[in-house]
């Protein structure tokens, strides 16, 4: 067996939120006088994503980039929270939280990150498989990361989100390569371990903290022996 390419999702595997969902939530709501507490935020977070509606897996570019999607959500995390702030006062708030996730500095590392990419870079073709949106370029360009992919692989530019099959496929077209080729390395059960299953692929599952990507390089190798 040879391996000659592996995917990797991004948030929850490559990059993370240090300060948590809340504290930026709470940061710029107070900025348009919404004065709300950090905890509750991000359990209202947790909440309003679980209950959104899939976006669309067309298999055509979503247009907007799914900023109305996240529009939905950030107003229904609001609510929850107990807030009902006029639409223009609300659209001020939503434009800048949305601009902040994409800022230097509020995304980072795990740590073992860089010295896996390290070693593994020149040996495999490498690319990243994510639910994100287009803001995923410059959180790569701040962390210094997008020289190592081959193929960046957005489903807001696909139109199809994970557990879909079709952002795999776009990527494995993209490397020249097949799925008995190719290693997945993710985080979520259905997202990244079932889907990259059900489409021929080799999975690392990431399980932090127990298990980031620091046997991956090993993991690869081994099939191949």
């Amino acid at each position: 067996m040879t391996i000659r390419a592996i995917l990797f999702d991004a948030a929850g595997t490559l990059i993370y939120l240090p300060r948590g969902v809340g504290w930026h939530y709470r940061q710029v709501a107070a900025r348009h006088g919404l004065h709300m507490d950090e905890a509750r935020l991000g359990m209202a977070f947790g909440e309003a994503f679980k209950a959104s509606a899939p976006r669309v897996s067309s298999g055509i570019s979503r247009p907007d980039d799914d900023k109305l999607w996240w529009r939905a959500l950030v107003r229904r995390v609001v609510t929850i929270c107990g807030h009902e702030p006029a639409e223009p006062l609300f659209d001020r708030m939503f434009e800048e939280l949305y601009a902040h996730f994409a800022e230097p500095g509020v995304w980072a590392l795990y740590p073992e990150v860089v010295a896996t990419l390290d070693a593994l870079h020149g040996h495999y073709k490498l690319a990243i498989v994510s639910n994100f949106d287009r803001r995923l370029y410059p959180i790569l360009d701040h962390l210094r990361l997008r020289p190592y992919f081959d193929t960046i692989i957005i489903s807001s530019e696909l139109g199809a989100d994970k557990p879909d099959p079709r952002p795999f496929t776009a990527a494995l077209a993209n490397l020249a390569v097949t799925p008995a080729e190719t290693i997945h390395a993710g985080d979520h059960p259905e997202q990244d371990w079932r889907a990259a299953e059900l489409a021929g692929l080799h999975v690392y599952r990431v399980a932090r903290p127990a298990r980031g990507l620091e046997h991956l390089p090993a993991f690869a190798q081994a099939l191949q022996s």
